[in-house]
């Protein structure tokens, strides 16, 4: 088992706003695609707003950016909820709910087993994308990173401090 996991955030330019008629499948689709992650081979967590099962309040980047913030255990199992599972439609009817957004829309990074990555890393992680490209610290499916590897336990044998 890895010593790491991997958290990624993604960004959506809202066409109208949640309650708008125009976006009445995509709201539809919240319950059962996030059912759908959560039992997921790999998945570990999701951001969600208080009391809510959703994040579908929280707007850190912006009014009408809605946020997608997750810890898997590895690549591969992202890749596999994204692109061979019923999320799979979502993505290819993205144009209906969202607009194009320049820039940086998804990025993901290494992070301790056991961790929680916070909304503000997530933002430093996209500007750091934006700023130097993919790299080790901020990636993406098309550019990925392995996990780094573990420090070694100071404690284990053949260790010297």
């Amino acid at each position: 088992m890895s010593a790491f996991h991997l958290a990624q955030i993604n960004l959506g330019l809202l066409k109208a706003p949640l309650d708008d008629p125009a976006m009445a499948e995509f709201t539809a689709a919240f319950a059962p695609i996030n059912a759908l992650a959560d039992a997921s081979p790999g998945f570990v967590w999701r951001y969600t707003d208080e009391g809510r099962d959703d994040a579908t309040l929280t707007r850190p980047f912006g009014p009408d950016l809605l946020i997608n913030f997750s810890v898997w255990r590895d690549l591969e199992s992202l890749w596999n909820f994204s692109y061979r599972t019923d999320h799979l439609d979502l993505l290819r009817r993205r144009r209906e709910w969202f607009d194009h957004l320049d820039g940086v829309r998804l990025v993901m990074w290494w992070i301790p087993a056991g961790t929680v990555p916070t909304l503000g890393e997530a933002g430093e992680r996209m500007e750091l994308l934006r700023a130097q490209g993919p790299t080790a610290e901020a990636f993406t499916f098309r550019t990925p990173f392995d996990p780094p590897a573990a420090a070694p336990d100071p404690a284990a044998p053949g260790v010297r401090t």
